[in-house]
């Protein structure tokens, strides 16, 4: 199970990128990687085409390519800088039924992400 989820503000820690933040755009669970906004930005060669009103569409496009799940770290939400993810569970009373969640915690301040 992946401890960064889409829409988290990560830092880069390895690699041409390293020191950069960014959002998450979509994290990959199969291949164990994550799409952030921002990093990793390559030229993709787009084939020459037309969309449905005609227009011309192709040409030399920058996207962003995924890196490993790995390489990046979540960003503490008080101190601004890199953390580790840990789980806290805590108990939850609703409707006079009580259960179980995880909440994620920073490592680095003890804060909920």
């Amino acid at each position: 199970m992946a401890k960064i989820k889409k829409g988290d503000l990560v830092v880069v820690i390895s690699g041409r990128d390293k020191g950069r933040e960014g959002r998450v755009l979509e994290v990959l669970t199969q291949t164990q990687r994550v799409v952030v906004e921002g990093v990793q930005r390559v030229t993709k060669h787009v084939k020459a085409g037309q969309s449905a009103r005609g227009t011309q569409t192709g040409g030399i496009e920058t996207v962003e390519a995924p890196i490993h799940i790995s390489n990046v770290m979540l960003v503490d939400p008080e101190t601004k800088k890199g953390t580790r993810v840990g789980y806290r569970t805590e108990q939850i009373e609703r409707d006079g039924r009580s259960r179980t969640v995880r909440v994620r915690v920073a490592k680095r301040s003890g804060k909920d992400v």
